[in-house]
């Protein structure tokens, strides 16, 4: 029997990537960065975490030497004393983007090789005809925002205007993306998802990756707070992904979290809903004990990105970096003989950057399981790589892009 499990640590950058100044990311690293600011004593907290980061068990399987390999350097702590157990690689990306589809897809063997749209005015973002449009489909009396923003910010200035208006917030950020945030009881649920998929169809002249509806509760200033009922609508993938191919076949695609709004429902055989870290977790062990022959759980650990890398909260990050260290030996342990388990990212989020956006880096590729030949899979020239490995593990047909990490799937290590 054999099954795949990947565990998608957003954000989770291991090092600038060669492009990384074009997009104004040189020197990039969001793991070596949260080590350097661990071992500085930036991330110490009184009563809570402290010294360098400790994440032994990422270590063991190799993510350290992944991010030396992509970096020319060890970052403090990140050198471990114990025999590494996994093969580890560190991945470029190929697409043009540098947003969340692109880097999933290209990983499950889409890559993205067109430019995206984007609404780049700062404020006024977005074109007249298109909010005017907007409201007079969906019945609204106009929108607050209209800019770049931090979603978090933008709910604390504007969440009380936006109650007594009824009038819904639009933002965008350096992403594709359109986003919507409302109220959850003033506005209503339903009524920002319905709102959203109007959106969705009048974004698409303008070549935008997502709409995302961004639902917030809370009384006022003090205490507006997003929830878990955040909704993504993308497009399709660009071409024919691994979940398409799991699908296909006589085996399952699980999607674990966010998952499903980003492959825009295509290829998945189950969606299950999970939130946070301990959430997926759990979400992810549960799976492992009743996925079948052939299954494909794809699991994203979204709370890097959303809650820590674009709020720029190193701490927060470390943090939750070693939470997961500690989780990790329940997942290695609940493999059976015939799994393999790849830890990867989709892009960096450099916490100690300025702003908030994500970060052009090299991804890492962790493989591990009792055919994984631990050691080093090198410089993968596209995520697509990641795809390609877990295809051949899983005897489908695989893409015309991408090469298979031979060492990943027990095999010699290539030439």
């Amino acid at each position: 029997m054999k099954r795949l499990i990947v565990c998608e640590l957003d954000s989770l950058g291991i090092g600038a990537a060669p492009d990384a100044d074009s997009f104004g990311d040189a020197g990039g690293d969001t793991l070596g960065h949260i080590a350097d600011h661990c071992a500085a004593g930036k991330c110490d907290q009184a009563g809570g975490r402290s010294g360098l980061l400790q994440i032994p068990n990422l270590l063991a399987l190799g993510l350290g030497a992944a991010n030396a390999g992509a970096t020319g350097r060890y970052a403090p702590g990140l050198r471990t004393d114990r025999e590494i157990i996994g093969g580890y690689g560190y991945c470029e990306e190929q697409s043009k983007g540098k947003d969340t589809p692109s880097g999933h897809w290209e990983a499950m063997g889409a890559p993205v090789l067109f430019e995206w749209g984007y609404f780049r005015e700062k404020k006024n973002t977005f074109p007249n005809e298109l909010l005017e449009e907007l409201k007079v489909l969906s019945g609204v009396s106009g929108f607050l925002g209209n800019c770049h923003a931090s979603g978090t910010d933008i709910i604390t200035e504007l969440g009380e205007q936006h109650i007594k208006s009824g009038k819904p917030i639009v933002y965008t950020s350096a992403d594709s993306v359109f986003q919507i945030a409302a109220h959850e009881q003033s506005f209503g649920l339903e009524r920002l998802y319905d709102l959203c998929a109007i959106a969705r169809k009048l974004v698409d002249p303008y070549n935008i990756g997502r709409v995302i509806a961004r639902p917030f509760d809370g009384n006022n200033s003090n205490d507006f707070a997003r929830t878990n009922n955040r909704r993504d609508i993308a497009v399709p993938p660009v071409s024919e992904t691994l979940l398409d191919q799991v699908s296909q076949s006589n085996g399952e695609m699980i999607a674990v979290g966010k998952i499903s709004d980003i492959f825009a429902g295509r290829g998945i055989d189950r969606k299950v809903n999970a939130y946070g870290l301990d959430g997926l977790m759990d979400a992810t062990l549960s799976e492992l004990k009743t996925a079948k022959d052939g299954a494909f759980i794809f699991t994203n650990f979204v709370d890097f990105d959303m809650l820590y890398g674009h709020r720029r909260d190193v701490t927060g990050y470390a943090t939750a970096l070693e939470y997961f260290d500690r989780r990790l030996p329940e997942l290695t342990a609940a493999l059976q003989e015939g799994d393999l388990l790849i830890l990867t990212a989709d892009h960096g989020c450099d916490p100690t950057f300025p702003g908030s956006d994500h970060t052009r880096e090299f991804v890492p590729f962790i493989a591990y399981g009792a055919h994984v030949i631990a050691g080093d899979l090198g410089h993968r020239k596209t995520f697509a790589d990641i795809g390609a490995t877990g295809a051949a593990w899983l005897g489908l047909k695989g893409f015309p892009t991408g090469t298979i990490a031979n060492q990943a799937i027990g095999l010699k290590a290539e030439t």
